[in-house]
C-alpha cells in the first residue's frame, strides 16, 4: 500500500521534471497538459508545461510525507485499516493533483490573452 501511495507523487515528479525541460513536442490531444488555454499555440503549450512542470515538482516533494507518515500509524493494524488510509491518502493525492490545474490556467489566464497571444506588461512600451 505504501508504494501505491509513493505512486502519484513519483509521476507527478518525473513528469514535472520532464515538462520543466522539454514540453511534449507537438501540441497534441493525447499526451501533457491538454487544455483549451494550454492548447491554443506553442507559446501557451510550451509555458503551461514548463509551470505546472514546476508545480508538480513542489507538490511532489511536498506529497511523499503525507504518503509515508500516516502509514507508520497502521503498521500491524488489519488490512481493512491499513486499505481504508491507503485510500484516504490516495484521494486526497489525486485532489492536488487536479486541483495543480488551477495555478496553471491562472498563470496562462495571466500571460495571455484569449486568443493565446501574449500579454504585454504595463510597463513595457508597445512597439
Amino acid at each position: 500500500m505504501v508504494l501505491c501511495n509513493l505512486l502519484i507523487p513519483a509521476v507527478m515528479l518525473v513528469f514535472g521534471f520532464l515538462f520543466t525541460k522539454k514540453a511534449p513536442k507537438n501540441i497534441n490531444y493525447i499526451f501533457g497538459y491538454r487544455t483549451a488555454r494550454s492548447m491554443k499555440n506553442e507559446n501557451t503549450w510550451e509555458f503551461a508545461h514548463k509551470y505546472l512542470g514546476k508545480i508538480w515538482v513542489k507538490t511532489a516533494f511536498a506529497l511523499l510525507p503525507v504518503a509515508l507518515v500516516p502509514m507508520f500509524f497502521v503498521i500491524e493494524k488489519s488490512k481493512d485499516t491499513v486499505g481504508t488510509v491507503g485510500m484516504v491518502i490516495c484521494y486526497f493525492e489525486v485532489a492536488v493533483l487536479l486541483l495543480s490545474i488551477i495555478p496553471a490556467e491562472r498563470a496562462l489566464k495571466k500571460n495571455f490573452d484569449q486568443n493565446g497571444e501574449r500579454k504585454v506588461e504595463q510597463n513595457e512600451e508597445v512597439k
